[in-house]
């Protein structure tokens, strides 16, 4: 995998570092002592089963749930995500899995939803030109940004979500599940999106459960188990050794299977 050479925070550090960064809802403790960086330029999966902690990590990060313990530190300082709003100022933008799009209004009146005036005090005109040209920067296949959301498809709408997102100039955007109930052509549209950001010198932070799709466009892979650190990897890492830090077992049905491949292969036979 070549390395991207790309201009990060001054101090030639991470755009976003973690350390040791605990949630608890009472007496329920959902993550515990995570440790995470993302730099610029940089595409980081954040990877687990079903109640690893992956949902309760981004809303730390989006601003929607506070730290018990630990810091945050964004561009070389210590910061407090004390609401979504000053995530956001900071330039920290969250696309959730459901989108927030109005199917209702077309694809402009999406974008500055919430921002018809402030910061741009953009028309119409002005706002429809700035669409396009966000638009044509991702190389997006948006047929018209006149057209209302709910003709698009949903690899469409992904599409119009990040760029709404892209509009406040973030360093750092996380995508929910940004393939989810995507067909192939839908991913494989918004995994070149993805790559399309990672370009414009953004930090990545992906959470998906398509291995397929993590490896991709993931620089690292960082999997988390029970609210815990439970890994990094590469992009290269098999299968086996995934499934073996999500699920924390080291006999799976993906073990058993290079094991039965590996006896066939060692007698002489072949495998379907």
């Amino acid at each position: 995998m070549a390395n991207r050479q790309t201009e990060g925070p001054a101090t030639g550090g991470p755009i976003l570092r973690l350390t040791k960064i605990s949630k608890n809802f009472g007496a329920v403790s959902a993550l515990t002592d995570i440790d995470l960086e993302v730099h610029a330029g940089e595409v980081v999966a954040l990877v687990g089963d079903n109640g690893a902690g992956k949902s309760t990590l981004i809303k730390v990060l989006a601003g929607v749930h506070q730290p018990t313990s630990g810091q945050i530190e964004f561009c070389g300082k210590p910061v407090s995500l004390d609401s979504p709003s000053l995530a956001l100022e900071l330039g920290i933008a969250t696309v959730f899995q459901d989108l927030a799009l109005c199917e209702n209004l077309d694809v402009v009146a999406n974008l500055f939803l919430g921002h018809e005036v402030s910061p741009w005090n953009l028309d119409e005109v002005a706002m429809e030109v700035r669409a396009w040209t966000l638009l044509k920067e991702l190389a997006a296949r948006i047929p018209s940004v006149r057209e209302p959301i709910a003709s698009l498809s949903g690899g469409q709408r992904q599409t119009v979500a990040i760029a709404r997102s892209l509009l406040l100039d973030p360093k750092i955007i996380m995508l929910d599940e940004p393939t989810a109930a995507l067909g192939v052509a839908q991913t494989a549209e918004v995994l070149n999106l993805i790559e399309r950001v990672r370009e414009r010198g953004l930090g990545v932070i992906i959470i998906s459960h398509n291995m397929e799709d993590v490896r991709a466009v993931a620089d690292r892979i960082v999997v988390l188990r029970l609210g815990r650190n439970n890994g990094v990897f590469s992009p290269d890492a098999s299968n086996h050794e995934l499934v073996a830090s999500i699920t924390g077992a080291t006999e799976n049905a993906v073990s058993r299977r290079i094991e039965r491949k590996s006896d066939v292969n060692h007698r002489g036979g072949s495998t379907a």
